[in-house]
């Protein structure tokens, strides 16, 4: 009942946040509403344990979310990084503060006003870490489409995306990891349809 709980809470906040990001971008007041159901989200919980040689093994590799927003709770072990400006840069953490992450949905959505951010997890060498990540997402029907024009994508749904991605693992063995590259996917779903 307590993860219960705390999917609830998470589900509340991450709508909460996706309209409050949302009222300078033209984008009807209930489209999270309607759009995104606790059903459709997720609750992940990350247990990343010690590694001899955090050098040469990442806890998570390099990647962006899907997603509209990840909610991620984290202990103060550390490790999460995210690329700026070319570089990595360390997330201090904060067991009591939450780290909120934009999602390639929310990018698309924004018409590229929030960015999606490539981030990953780096191994810790002496002591395990927890994470608890609830990323919330639209229904696989919600047809995403940017709010202004002229639009950097074109509209898809995503059931759509996630086809796209089971083939291109299916072809490649791997899920395109960084932003540019989902993006990149979309646009070609799009235009070979």
């Amino acid at each position: 009942s307590t993860i219960e709980e705390y999917a609830e809470k998470a589900n509340f906040l991450a709508q909460r946040l996706a309209e409050y990001l949302a009222q300078n971008l033209e984008i009807k007041a209930n489209y999270f509403q309607e759009n995104c159901s606790p059903s459709s989200s997720s609750l992940r919980m990350n247990r990343y344990p010690p590694c001899p040689y955090p050098s040469m093994m990442f806890g998570i590799i390099p990647h962006t979310d899907t997603d509209f927003l990840t909610i991620v709770s984290q202990d103060q072990v550390g490790g999460l990084q995210l690329k700026r400006n070319g570089r990595w840069v360390s997330v201090k953490p904060n067991p009591k503060a939450l780290v909120v992450n934009i999602g390639d949905f929310y990018q698309a959505l924004s018409n590229g006003v929030y960015k999606s951010i490539t981030h990953r997890v780096i191994a810790n060498q002496e002591t395990e870490r927890y994470s608890a990540a609830y990323f919330y997402c639209p229904t696989y029907e919600t047809v995403i489409e940017s709010c202004s024009k002229p639009s950097l994508y074109k509209k898809f749904s995503f059931k759509e995306y996630r086809e796209q991605i089971q083939k291109d693992v299916k072809a490649t063995g791997d899920k395109l990891s960084d932003a540019m590259t989902v993006m990149s996917l979309i646009a070609k779903l799009l235009l070979d349809s």
